[in-house]
């Protein structure tokens, strides 16, 4: 049902294009069950009787035909071709769409690696299967129902070989496609296992080098690799069965009908063009089964992926994004918390317990706490990455969840833990913050990043390529040009989150001195784990377990909070030692 309905919805702008393909295959099939028709004649009345002007008249009419028959038959894959290819089309932008729309806990239920197959190949064996239906949904059954009435018009006495050699085949080929099923159901589970084995160790090539875990990655490798590589045989063993068992049933069919039939034109019961006709007739039929054979091989598999698509297409958000504005976009950065719990499914105890402070326009608010403490997914709700379980989030007093995504960009603006480039040049990357903007606002945000000097350095400047996540510029590179980004935006609210920790002291200093001449009334919250970093913030919030357990200046902080104390502490001992 998943399948018939995707494909349905997906083909429904396209029925112009469809019914084209129909009338055409129809054309194209009759035209070629009348060939051998005509063919019979040019032998039974013709060279039997010498007729030349009969036989010249009957070729030239079969030309004809012919010229038909191709014409259609190659307008008709033309247009299925280009329905088929529209349909996939249709189908990946719809995955991406969802995918877009879902919130990251939906996004990492499902897992990156299957997502990307459900997107591609799986999308790609439904894509196929539209691709055949539409070239042998119309010519594979008329082709058989009507070879067979063309067949038991040349002679009834050989029907019998019809009813026993197709019955035959199709009991063959159901047999192959019911132990078919369930492998290819498993081939695109263990397609989602190496994909995710091996964008796992491409991501994190450099750790495994690191820590000298190449034997073992590659065993992870050839694990999976040979679990994919055994379904696969397993599905090639029955296709080895399948192909010669059908040749055998085609050869056996001919040898009869020669056999039995040359028996009847012996008794002159029957003459040789209809023998002739049918034969060819019986080819056809058994060839129309063999077409929809390939068809119903490609329904086990394009079922499975059509399933695997449904699930993210009817997936639903827990999220609900206004598609419109309905209120104002907030006109100032003021962000409060209210009594805001969240925690992960699945989890014993939520990651924030009642959480609630104020992040005033104008001023620093600095998290800090242990690994564990939340920090991040506070962060992480300003945003709508994700939303609370119990309380609000509002800012200058307007809930996030009634903002548009588009609100929620001009307001607020994050530098994730982990900043991420995406490939193309400096510029590019930083055009995402603002796609307007001139190459002097890009060095200006630069310059306030502290990433001037770098990139001037680089061979092309602004133009300088970027690899794929950043890869071809180091840690704190990534952060200054992900801090530039941020600023370019020109939000009402900065989200740092541990966006200076591959910053020298030095540069950190500097990079915070620049912030606070150019960020004006937007309001920063800052998530850092070196106190230095937050020594100045306005004021710092202290998570344990979830939980607010402290909030103030450094020096109120480091006077009356046990919590805050210990970690500056623990700072102070690592900087001796």
């Amino acid at each position: 049902m998943a399948l018939l309905s995707l494909t349905l919805r997906a083909a429904r702008p396209y029925a112009a294009w469809i019914a084209a393909v129909v009338v055409l295959q129809l054309i194209a099939t009759i035209a070629a069950l009348y060939l051998p028709s005509l063919n019979a004649q040019i032998i039974d009345k013709g060279i039997a009787s010498g007729d030349l002007e009969f036989i010249w008249n009957t070729g030239m009419l079969m030309l004809t035909v012919c010229l038909v028959q191709a014409a259609a038959a190659i307008t008709a894959i033309y247009f299925g071709a280009r329905t088929a290819m529209a349909v996939g089309r249709d189908l990946r932008r719809w995955v991406y769409r969802k995918v877009d729309s879902l919130s990251a806990l939906e996004v990492n239920r499902f897992g990156a690696a299957t997502l990307i197959t459900r997107g591609t190949n799986d999308v790609q064996q439904v894509q196929m299967l539209v691709l055949m239906t539409l070239n042998f949904m119309v010519s594979t059954p008329i082709m058989c129902i009507g070879g067979i009435i063309m067949a038991l018009r040349e002679d009834l006495g050989l029907s019998w070989l019809v009813w026993v050699s197709v019955p035959t085949l199709a009991l063959v080929v159901g047999v192959l496609v019911y132990f078919l099923m369930p492998l290819f159901r498993l081939m695109q589970d263990r397609i989602d296992g190496i994909n995710g084995v091996l964008r796992e160790q491409i991501t994190g090539i450099r750790v495994v080098r690191a820590f000298v875990r190449e034997p073992f990655e590659s065993d992870r490798y050839r694990r999976a690799n040979k679990a994919i590589t055994d379904v696969s045989v397993k599905v090639g063993n029955l296709f080895v069965l399948m192909f010669p068992a059908i040749m055998m049933i085609l050869h056996l069919a001919t040898a009869a009908v020669l056999w039995f039939g040359g028996e009847r034109v012996d008794a002159g019961e029957m003459q040789v063009g209809a023998l002739t006709a049918f034969l060819q007739y019986l080819l056809q039929i058994l060839m129309a089964v063999m077409m929809g054979v390939f068809m119903v091989m490609m329904i086990p598999r394009a079922v499975v992926c059509a399933e695997r698509i449904d699930e993210v297409l009817r997936t639903e958000t827990h999220q609900v994004v206004p598609e419109t504005e309905r209120v104002p976009s907030p006109t100032e950065g003021r962000v409060e918390f209210r009594n805001v719990t969240f925690g992960y499914p699945g989890a014993e105890r939520p990651v924030l317990d009642d959480v609630s402070f104020v992040a005033e326009p104008g001023r620093t608010t600095a998290i800090i706490g242990s690994t564990g403490a939340g920090k991040t997914t506070l962060v992480a709700l300003v945003p709508r990455l994700y939303d609370p379980q119990q309380g609000e989030v509002t800012i200058g007093g307007v809930p996030v969840a009634e903002l548009t995504r588009r609100q929620l960009a001009d307001t607020v603006a994050l530098v994730p833990q982990k900043p991420y480039l995406f490939s193309g040049t400096v510029a590019s990357n930083l055009r995402v913050g603002d796609e307007h903007a001139s190459d002097d606002d890009l060095w200006e945000a630069l310059r306030v990043a502290q990433a001037e000097d770098f990139v001037r350095d680089m061979p092309k400047g602004l133009d300088s390529p970027i690899a794929q996540g950043g890869s071809n510029v180091s840690g704190g590179q990534r952060q200054r040009l992900s801090i530039a980004r941020a600023l370019l935006a020109k939000p009402k609210v900065y989200l740092f989150d541990d966006s200076f920790s591959a910053l020298d002291v030095t540069t950190d200093a500097r990079l915070r001195e620049a912030l606070g001449r150019v960020t004006g009334e937007a309001a920063l919250i800052v998530v850092a784990q070196r106190v230095s970093t937050i020594v100045d913030a306005d004021r710092i919030i202290v998570l344990d377990g979830g939980v607010i357990v402290g909030s103030g200046t450094h020096e109120e902080l480091l006077a009356d909070n046990p919590t805050y104390q210990e970690i500056v502490e623990s700072q102070l001992s690592a900087e001796v030692v």
